[in-house]
């Protein structure tokens, strides 16, 4: 009976779309659940290494550089716990701002 090498038994591939849904929860966690928008995630995978870009949706007024920072910092640990990825990058954007006055429709 011969047993083989864990690492001679083939890969795991994970999909790109697969991480940017990890990235996507990951920054909505970040975020809390808030109004607005679930955060879209693209990712680009080359050789272990996933390239994360965001769009997030932000309150206004609010700390945005903090924010974005903290979907940085939780994108990066989610994905690479879950991947077993490195995260090398997650650019932040954000697509759009919203504040209580304009939700509840009292715009003047």
């Amino acid at each position: 009976m011969s047993v083989s090498e864990p690492g001679g038994r083939g890969a795991t591939r994970i999909a790109d779309r697969v991480v940017a849904k990890i990235a996507s929860r990951a920054a909505r966690e970040a975020l809390g659940s808030g109004p607005g928008l679930l955060p879209y995630a693209a990712v680009a995978v080359r050789a272990g290494a996933a390239r994360v870009r965001v769009a997030v949706e932000l309150g206004y007024p609010s700390d945005m550089g903090a924010q974005c920072a903290a979907v940085r910092r939780h994108v990066t640990t989610r994905v690479g716990e879950l991947t077993g990825m490195e995260v090398p990058e997650v650019a932040v954007t954000v697509e759009r701002l919203h504040s209580p006055q304009l939700d509840r429709g009292k715009v003047q």
